[in-house]
This record gives C-alpha cells, structure tokens and sequence, in this order.
C-alpha cells in the first residue's frame, strides 16, 4: 500500500470496534514486536480473539493477516534504529542456536530470491551494461561492500566502470557530472535506505541516464527512477541486514556479463595473468597444497 500502513491504522482509528481499537494502539506503539505475532498470538496480548485480529487485516484492505504482516515488515524494516534492531534480534535469536538461525535465514533469503526474480528484468539489466558508454555503481554505507565487489569484477570485463565511492552527495554528484543518456547507473540499496544514493540515482533519471535498481522490494524509494529492477530479499539478522542474497544476485549479473562479454574478458586475463606471473601476486601451492619456496 502506497500509505504508511502505520498512518493509515491512525487514519482509520476512530471506525475500528473497541477490540480493534486495542489493537491498533498495540500495533501503533508496538510495532517492532507485533511484526513476529500470529494472529492468536496478537489477539491473547490485546484481549481479543484471533477472529478479531483477521477482520482488524481486512478491514485495512488486506486479504487476511498474513498480507498484513508482510506490510508491516516493511514498515519496521525502515522505521527500526540500530538500538532497536539489537533488542528485536535478541528476541529472535536463542544464543546457542545463532549460526544455524542465521544461515537458515540466509537460506530462506536466497530461495526467496530465486523464486521471486524476473528473468526480463534480469536481461534487461545485463543488456544495459553490456551497452553502456560509463557504466557507473552507487551504494552507500552498508552496501557499499557490494558496490565495490561489483565494480572490482566489472573492471575485469570492462574498461569504463566508475564506483561512486563517496558518502557525500556533493562530492557523489561532482563525480558523475557528465553522466548522460548514453550512461548506466547501478544503484544498491537496502533498509535502511541511504539518503545519498537515492539522490545519485534521482540527479541521474534527470540527466536521463539509465538506472538499474538493485533493492529489496518496490517500497525501495529508487524505483520510481528506474529503468530495470532487480530485487533481492533481506532480512534483518542483528544490527545490520543480511546481504547474502544481493551478493549472490550480483554475482549471477557479473557471471552473465563475462559471457556475454567473453572475448573481452579473455583479452583482459590474459593481461593481468602476466602481470600477476611477473609480480608474483599469488602464491603458488604444490599438488599437496604446501607453499613452493
């Protein structure tokens, strides 16, 4: 729903029966606890039955409480501070069982990325870059990592990659001021959205460059600048979200890039394969996995 969800519960308030009342406040003050409840669950906390917690759904505009959960979802995904995001894990998390939750999680993120994925938009995207004059990669704060492991594999395939490095819009925008319509613009960005990379790709749409989202869902605030979207699930595991299923999903780009691009990426190893030999960048190893001296 276009509306915050949050809003429109206050919105709609003063038309709810005295047990959906309860709940709306419980949902309104609460939201980053409610967003883990069954419907059972939430109706025992409030004083109500299950029954009243699916019409409370409905009555939102939701075809049953599983819709609703899921926007809510969203909601706390954005909404959620660093200090909050540590007492909802700690919730969530049985200390003797975080590694199996944690990859479980990560699991169910790239299954659910997997199933979600459209192929066009997939093919789009590889097309996009393939044909692009610059090829520029924007991602902030915590997806910065996967803007500079893409832009580090692309460099390989590619002489004209520029990775937006800096956190500063001005200084962002300084390093793409000729972008133009013959330009793509990658940009990565998870809850918590940054501020300065929606801004790259807004100044970018305007200078009617091409913009690839790489995000989790349409509520991401670069989707309406977009040209192709591609989304990948992530969910929050501790004070930082899960990027395991981004990663995967721009590893499948650089992969379908190299072969489409295989002649260049051929010409281009060859290169740095000397170059590596002659600088003795890697170590090499016998057939028993020893270093050779």
């Amino acid at each position: 729903m276009e509306m915050d969800l949050l809003r429109q519960i206050e919105n709609a308030h003063v038309s709810f029966s005295k047990g959906q009342k309860r709940i709306a406040d419980y949902v309104i003050n609460n939201y980053d606890k409610a967003v883990n409840l069954t419907a059972a669950k939430l109706g025992r906390i409030v004083g109500v039955s299950e029954s009243t917690v699916v019409r409370f759904a409905t009555e939102l505009g939701f075809k049953g409480y599983p819709g609703f959960q899921k926007s809510l979802e969203e909601i706390v995904k954005n909404k959620l501070n660093s200090i909050q995001r540590i007492t909802l894990t700690t919730t969530r998390l049985e200390e003797d069982k975080i590694l199996d939750t944690v990859l479980q999680s990560d699991y169910e993120n790239l299954r659910f990325t997997k199933e979600q994925m459209d192929n066009g938009d997939f093919n789009r995207a590889v097309d996009l870059i393939s044909g692009a004059r610059r090829i520029y990669i924007a991602g902030g704060r915590s997806c910065e990592a996967l803007a500079q492991f893409m832009a580090y594999y692309l460099n390989y395939i590619f002489d004209n990659v520029k990775l937006i490095s800096s956190n500063s819009v001005t200084v962002s925008l300084e390093e793409i001021h000729r972008i133009n319509n013959e330009d793509v613009v990658v940009g990565i960005s998870f809850p918590r959205y940054s501020i300065d990379t929606v801004r790259v790709i807004e100044f970018s749409r305007k200078r009617e460059a091409k913009i690839i989202a790489i995000t989790d869902s349409n509520a991401s605030p670069m989707i309406k600048y977009s040209d192709c979207k591609l989304f990948a699930k992530s969910d929050m595991v501790s004070i930082v979200d899960s990027l395991a299923a981004p990663l995967s999903l721009i590893n499948a780009l650089i992969a379908a890039l190299s072969i489409r691009n295989k002649e260049q990426v051929v010409s281009s190893m060859e290169v740095l394969e000397n170059i590596w030999e002659d600088f003795s960048v890697y170590k090499d190893t016998d057939f028993d996995g020893h270093e050779q001296l």
